[in-house]
């Protein structure tokens, strides 16, 4: 079992201590005894704890920055939802393959932000804008928010603010058990609770510092229980040896701790393995022992968003994971809905 996310340090930016949620934090944090100083903005951090580059990243890892988000403007989030919500930024986990090792650069600690009102109105009017449809929120481009939402309850409170809502949906995935503070939480329906699943070789060798399989399952059936529209994403599928048996054992999982009713509205979304060529070199710089194959030369170019190259799968082992996996999906899960595979 993974204890839940205790930051070894706090940074705070002053304008956080104007709203409500920014003092309370920091209260709590002295409260807890961590260290906690102040920073202009989280662009000055310099000098984190370490004597060499991986202690350095670790130690960003274990870091929490209290801060004011000041871009209102969410960016879209295809194909999952029409937007992202920026609640959190970076991630306590230790996932080899993740996006954000790039993304996040030279700055991988983690980011909450406390003007939670701002960012709701700011949603209401991306919902107003394109009332009467449907408008779906994603709020975990660019973290794992339920990480860090047992001290914060920033997700708890934007799962009611949806869950009173008429035109919003809200969405968010997870690798984390840590959800008995959210069970509880007025969702109406209103907010799709997925859990991100591997088979157990990817777990282990992958995704250090993040809930085992069996663990993420307990917590979805929990979720299920308190009502919760649910979902899957099996993310990154990757190609290892006795691939096949791997994820059928973890579908096999699945099925035999869900209860039934929990199958009927359950969906998947599915994601292939990729890697960029930076990508590549901050892996191997962070995670200088891993296990994870990065050969081009085995791999399918493909334009990504920005004009981002990126490594996928060939055709084929493309077309042999959606029959495998769809196959395996359909059997155990035939109410449920394949959203995309990627």
């Amino acid at each position: 079992m993974v204890k839940p996310f205790v930051p070894q340090l706090i940074y705070v930016e002053p304008r956080a201590l104007e709203y409500p949620l920014g003092q309370k934090l920091v209260d709590k944090f002295w409260g807890m005894g961590i260290e906690i100083r102040e920073t202009t903005s989280h662009n000055h951090i310099r000098n984190l704890p370490g004597d060499n580059h991986f202690q350095k990243y670790r130690n960003a890892k274990s870091t929490l920055v209290v801060g004011v988000r000041k871009t209102l403007k969410f960016d879209t989030s295809k194909p999952s939802a029409e937007y992202a919500i920026p609640f959190a930024t970076g991630c306590m986990g230790h996932c080899h393959y993740c996006y954000l090792q790039t993304t996040m650069g030279s700055k991988p600690y983690i980011r909450t932000y406390v003007n939670t009102d701002e960012i709701f109105d700011a949603a209401a009017a991306y919902m107003e804008e394109r009332a009467p449809e449907i408008t779906r929120f994603e709020a975990s481009c660019t973290s794992d928010i339920v990480g860090v939402d047992h001290l914060t309850h920033t997700l708890k409170k934007a799962i009611e603010f949806f869950g009173r809502s008429v035109y919003g949906r809200l969405r968010f995935v997870t690798k984390f058990e840590h959800v008995d503070h959210l069970l509880d939480a007025e969702h109406n329906g209103r907010t799709r609770f997925r859990f991100s699943i591997n088979d157990d070789y990817v777990i282990k060798y992958f995704e250090p510092g993040t809930s085992r399989l069996n663990e993420r399952i307990n917590a979805a059936v929990k979720v299920a229980e308190a009502g919760y529209p649910l979902g899957f994403i099996v993310a990154p599928i990757y190609l290892h040896d006795d691939w096949k048996n791997g994820y059928h054992e973890m579908f096999e999982k699945l099925k035999d701790a869900l209860p039934r009713f929990a199958k009927r509205d359950l969906t998947f979304e599915m994601i292939q393995h990729r890697f960029t060529k930076p990508a590549k070199r901050v892996i191997q710089e962070n995670y200088p022992m891993t296990k994870l194959e990065l050969d081009e030369s085995k791999r399918k170019w493909k334009w990504g968003r920005y004009g981002i190259g990126k490594y996928v799968y060939t055709s084929e082992e493309q077309e042999d994971i959606k029959d495998t996996l769809g196959n395996y999906i359909h059997q155990y899960f035939p109410e449920s809905k394949i959203e995309y595979f990627t």
